[in-house]
């Protein structure tokens, strides 16, 4: 009986954590699906199975084919170019200068402010008639006079991935820094010794050991970049046309616009899936070339 006690007694702590997750993530998850495959009234009640009906809808309307493809190319500009700036922003602040405790902190701004107030910022900056950037320009006499900045839905997504990659920077830097702060120095002695110009350094020191930092800021930031839904929302709230929208915004729309919750359910479980696939994707590629 005592064994017994002793085999339980480990899970019966982490017990708490498991009713948890099953409460605010593995049962929410289950209801969305059951959505996406049943008939929904406009009030949210469900009618009945419809098996994959709603999907169906989904996949057969252009105007999914054009959020898929937004919500892809927002989610690996953002998570790329914010990866490859924020590294190189971490092997700037983790060298020894004057001022670098203001350094950080001024790097963190970004990340603190909430998603809102920078999307309103932005906004307020690329205005074509009060913003901060034209009144700058022409001030120094670069234009004479207003520019439209956001011309075109191509150019508004533009500022909307410039202003993503902007508030990501901070999160990649900062645990890019933590792992290149966690590498012991005397690696970098010894390839000093041996010869190792910075380059090599670089490539066969500091990349392999903060790999694992690296992972786990790409996947985290593939989950939240592709969640992501004030930016876009505050700035053009997917508009015109719903050429700026992405699957986050689209199914928020169907929802809550359009009244279609049963096709905004099938939206969210192929969001759900493709995230799945893409971070299962990511990791075992990153743990094998670990592995060679």
């Amino acid at each position: 009986m005592k064994k017994n006690i002793q085999k339980i007694e480990p899970y019966i702590w982490i017990l708490p954590s498991i009713i948890l997750m099953a409460v605010f993530i593995l049962i929410p998850i289950a209801f969305v699906f059951r959505m996406a495959l049943s008939k929904v009234t406009r009030a949210g009640l469900i009618k009945g199975f419809v098996g994959f009906e709603n999907f169906a809808k989904v996949l057969s309307t252009p105007t999914f084919a054009m959020v898929l493809k937004n919500t892809l190319v927002w989610t690996v500009a953002v998570v790329g170019l914010s990866t490859l700036l924020g590294f190189i922003l971490a092997l700037l602040l983790n060298n020894e200068f004057k001022g670098r405790k203001i350094a950080r902190a001024i790097v963190v701004f970004p990340w603190a402010t909430t998603l809102v107030v920078q999307a309103s910022i932005w906004k307020f900056i690329i205005d074509v008639d009060y913003g901060t950037l034209n009144t700058l320009l022409m001030r120094l006499g670069i234009i004479n006079s207003p520019v439209n900045w956001t011309a075109s839905p191509g150019a508004w997504f533009a500022w909307e991935i410039a202003c993503g990659i902007f508030v990501t920077i901070p999160f990649v830097t900062f645990t890019v820094l933590s792992g290149l702060q966690s590498i012991d120095g005397t690696y970098y002695e010894a390839a000093t010794v041996d010869g190792a110009n910075y380059w090599q350094k670089l490539f066969r020191i500091t990349i392999p050991l903060v790999s694992s930092s690296l992972t786990v800021s790409t996947v985290l930031n593939i989950i939240y970049v592709f969640n992501s839904f004030p930016i876009i929302w505050n700035m053009t709230k997917g508009d015109p046309g719903n050429r700026t929208d992405t699957l986050v915004t689209y199914l928020y729309k169907l929802a809550f616009y359009n009244g279609k919750q049963g096709l905004a359910a099938a939206v969210s479980v192929i969001g759900f899936l493709l995230l799945l696939v893409c971070a299962m994707a990511y990791m075992v590629a990153t743990l094998r070339k670990g592995d060679e």
